[in-house]
């Protein structure tokens, strides 16, 4: 998978990108990341890429030209024209099976946009599609660009080692993830569970289960509408929430719980 980032600050990205599993992927050619700058890209002889919007108010907005000769640039230089993504607040949120589908693409070009924004005209030119990493603003479309970037590269062939490093974590499948434990076996006087000192591997898988299913019934219930759950999982879940509200004297009775997320 090849993705580009336009942006105004590329050492930025770089030195992020060059790190850890990403950076050891772009290194074994598993994953290529290139970062562009976009003032290269400016037709003024000062190199900038801004102006005052029109209409009055605070900020610069980012002119469309720059970028635009940007995204010519990285299309001739693939031969193919990528799939684009602008950094946006305006965007849809960012979730894990939104990191799924943009991995299927072999390409993806990313914008990060800076003081007040791009110019509307580039989005309506050459944007696919808007993403937000979370209901917040931030100074520029970088850290979400890394944001995806890591999301999305890590799903990609033989950037991790194997595929059960992404198919048993949080929001795959639509839970949470089980606990970990690992040496000592006991720590600070807490002990890490019998049965993952057991070595029976299907009460392992069926304690993993549960615990992802605990824990997402008390921190996300609202996953639970979408989760892939089977006659086992419902099971435990109905068990669990007969426990709470015993405990609680059914204060929880109108909560969003497992009756009310679909279980």
């Amino acid at each position: 998978m090849i993705i580009d980032i336009a942006t105004l600050f590329p050492e930025m990205c770089g030195s992020v990108l060059s790190e850890s599993i990403i950076g050891r992927a772009r290194a074994a050619g598993k994953l290529q990341v290139d970062c562009h700058d976009i003032r290269g890209f400016s037709e003024n002889k000062h190199g900038r890429v801004d102006d005052s919007p029109y209409g009055g108010g605070m900020g610069m907005v980012l002119e469309p030209t720059p970028i635009y000769n940007c995204f010519r640039y990285i299309e001739r230089l693939r031969g193919v024209r990528p799939h684009v993504i602008y950094l946006s607040p305006k965007g849809t949120v960012f979730c894990q099976k939104k990191a799924a589908q943009l991995a299927g693409f072999s390409h993806l070009l990313l914008i990060c946009g800076h003081y007040e924004g791009v110019d509307q005209r580039i989005l309506d030119e050459i944007v696919d599609e808007e993403i937000s990493i979370g209901d917040y603003v931030l100074t520029g479309g970088e850290l979400g660009a890394l944001v995806v970037v890591d999301a999305v590269g890590r799903l990609c062939e033989g950037v991790l080692s194997d595929e059960s490093c992404y198919t048993e974590e949080s929001h795959q499948g639509g839970l949470l993830e089980y606990p970990h434990y690992t040496r000592p076996p006991v720590w600070h006087g807490r002990a890490v569970p019998e049965v993952l000192l057991s070595g029976h591997h299907k009460n392992i898988a069926r304690w993993r289960r549960d615990e992802a299913l605990r824990l997402t019934l008390a921190r996300r219930p609202d996953m639970l509408r979408q989760a892939e759950l089977d006659k086992a999982d419902r099971l435990f879940l109905q068990r669990l929430q007969q426990e709470i509200q015993e405990k609680n004297g059914f204060s929880d009775a109108g909560k969003d719980t497992g009756a009310d997320a679909g279980i």
